[in-house]
């Protein structure tokens, strides 16, 4: 699919819970992950407008900011060569500058033509602030800055658009939460008679400070407790959780994002948290891409892998 198509849906797909021995509840999957082959998910929704408004300026160049194993910033690359945007990433991390090659992340965003800035991490922590903005523009000239993670008003634009008059039957919506622009539009979307259930990626639930800068609205709540220790931390269980779904229901998940939702949700539904006869509606927000990087990592300390 295309990133100038005006109006995009993903399909919806159901989960037999029986095959996990889960009854009284039904489950649905919004595939996200199937709009782009490269920009999929959230990504794709906190994009679309970012971009618009970056042609609409006329902008030649995009500027963001990413980890090793960004969703983000492989997303960006992909979509900045879909676009004809220059692209240029500014990357946590100065050691990772001879490590492209054996980054599967970098490696394809390089690909797609971006360009690389390798900061500290002691100067990444400033990225939000306007002065030091100023200075990576002053040297890489005009550039679209679009924030770590995609999240502004534009992005929680497109992502009210994952929910439309299908998904109005369901009771919960459920995400995973990272920088809280995502959960921030379902929210802005959501009917009244829904609740929306954030699972943080990270310790915490300092999201919220953020969520409320986009919407009034006060029906979610987000927990860490599936979090399994913090960002990008996993461990054989998570793994083994993933393996399992995908070989039953045929759904990839990631370590890093919606795998931590989707078992938080089956911990949930085995704890009798939901409404008896719930119907219950996860959105699965891409992020497949960071799996190679995983794996990677998952060998060298001789543990199980992502299938």
């Amino acid at each position: 699919m295309s990133l100038k198509t005006t109006h995009i849906t993903s399909p919806i797909q159901e989960v037999d819970l029986s095959l996990f021995g889960i009854h009284g509840y039904s489950l649905f999957v919004k595939r996200e992950d199937l709009l782009h082959p490269f920009v999929s998910g959230n990504k794709f929704r906190k994009l679309k407008y970012n971009l618009l408004r970056a042609k609409e300026e006329n902008y030649e160049t995009l500027l963001t900011f990413g980890g090793a194993y960004s969703n983000h910033i492989a997303a960006v690359a992909a979509a900045g060569k879909e676009m004809g945007f220059k692209t240029i990433g500014v990357i946590r991390g100065e050691e990772l500058e001879s490590k492209i090659s054996e980054n599967p992340t970098l490696s394809f965003a390089k690909e797609c033509g971006m360009k690389f800035l390798f900061i500290s991490r002691e100067a990444y922590r400033n990225k939000d602030n306007q002065s030091f903005l100023d200075s990576l523009i002053k040297n890489t000239g005009k550039s679209y800055i679009i924030p770590e993670g995609g999240s502004n008003h534009l992005a929680v634009k497109g992502c009210e658009e994952i929910l439309d008059d299908h998904t109005k039957r369901f009771d919960t919506i459920c995400v995973a939460v990272g920088t809280g622009g995502t959960i921030a539009g379902l929210i802005n979307a959501s009917e009244e008679h829904q609740d929306v259930l954030g699972f943080s990626a990270l310790k915490g639930n300092f999201q919220t400070s953020e969520i409320k800068k986009y919407t009034a609205k006060t029906n979610y709540s987000i927990t860490d407790a599936y979090c399994f220790g913090g960002y990008a931390k996993i461990d054989p269980k998570l793994i083994r959780f993933i393996n399992e779904f995908k070989e039953k229901t045929a759904i990839p998940l990631d370590p890093v994002y919606t795998g931590k939702m989707m078992y938080g949700i089956f911990e949930l539904l085995k704890n009798e948290y939901f409404k008896e006869n719930s119907c219950i509606f996860a959105v699965h927000t891409g992020g497949l891409q960071g799996i190679a990087g995983i794996n990677k990592k998952l060998k060298k300390k001789n543990l199980p892998i992502i299938e």
